[in-house]
């Protein structure tokens, strides 16, 4: 078994303040037993315009958080999935990163968000994430040693709006991923429709665990937030759920036996067949 836990956050604009909340949450998930702790996209801050995004966040070797949860991994002996950091890549651009550190406190994979956040759902409601950060161009999955488990356990990373492209989860599923990331800062309008389904639905289709943990609440200039941090069997069974109100985490046991149940009673990864779409008559 692995015991995991979701950290759900209600970041601010501040750095500080931010490391403090989170590191208090995981020490406490550390205390529990938690080998694999995962916090939400946006875990440094939530900020509205670029010029403050830029003007607070580092590059890969300067950006504070980056050295502090490395740290934090080490001295607790956990897996640490921070869910996204603001990592400045050049002078006038951002790349919405995952870091995975390992219980040594070593950077064992990044993955850039890939899909863009460039949505509106109302007049007053929409963003335009590309305006600030670069879509990333790889998918990643990394190899985790974990005690107990005979060979390395494979985690895939997805962000948030990534969610919605089922091919990536997919893929990452095809390439030997058993439990795949998918940090989040979803909006409200969004969050009720479609978080659980969208989940739920990357955890059938492709046999994985999925471990969503999420923001929650009212951040900077108003933005608001969806909380519902999730844990999901790869059978589809919603194993741990947030509330949508306040800061708090979740735990569930991973046993990745259910990995291989689900997939040799439902073969679905191995079963695509080429086809043709054709317009009729």
């Amino acid at each position: 078994m692995i015991k995991a836990a979701c950290i759900q956050l209600n970041v601010s604009a501040d750095i500080d303040e931010n490391l403090e909340q989170a590191s208090k949450l995981i020490r406490e998930a550390a205390g529990a037993g938690a080998t694999l702790i995962a916090t939400p996209e946006n875990t440094d801050y939530i900020r509205r315009y670029a010029k403050e995004k830029l003007e607070i966040s580092g590059d890969e070797n300067t950006h504070k958080p980056i050295s502090f949860y490395a740290s934090l991994a080490e001295e607790l002996g956990v897996w640490l999935l921070i869910g996204s950091l603001g990592v400045k890549i050049s002078d006038n651009q951002l790349a919405n990163r995952t870091h995975l550190f390992s219980p040594k406190g070593a950077l064992i994979a990044h993955y850039d968000k890939i899909h863009m956040f460039d949505v509106k759902l109302s007049r007053k409601e929409f963003y335009r994430e590309s305006a600030d950060y670069k879509a990333g161009a790889r998918a990643v999955i990394a190899d985790m040693d974990i005690e107990g488990e005979d060979k390395p356990v494979k985690l895939g990373m997805s962000i948030c709006y990534d969610v919605r492209f089922p091919h990536l989860h997919r893929d990452l599923a095809k390439e030997g991923a058993q439990i795949i990331s998918i940090p989040a800062a979803f909006t409200v309008p969004t969050g009720r429709a479609h978080w659980e389904v969208l989940l739920r639905a990357r955890a059938i289709e492709t046999g994985c665990f999925i471990i969503a943990p999420a923001q929650v609440g009212e951040h900077e200039a108003g933005r608001m937030t969806y909380g519902h941090s999730m844990i999901i069997a790869p059978w589809g069974d919603v194993l741990a759920q947030a509330g949508g109100d306040m800061p708090q985490i979740i735990y569930a046991d991973i046993d990745l036996e259910d990995v291989k149940k689900a997939r040799n009673s439902i073969p679905a990864l191995t079963h695509d067949k080429p086809y043709e779409i054709i317009t009729a008559p």
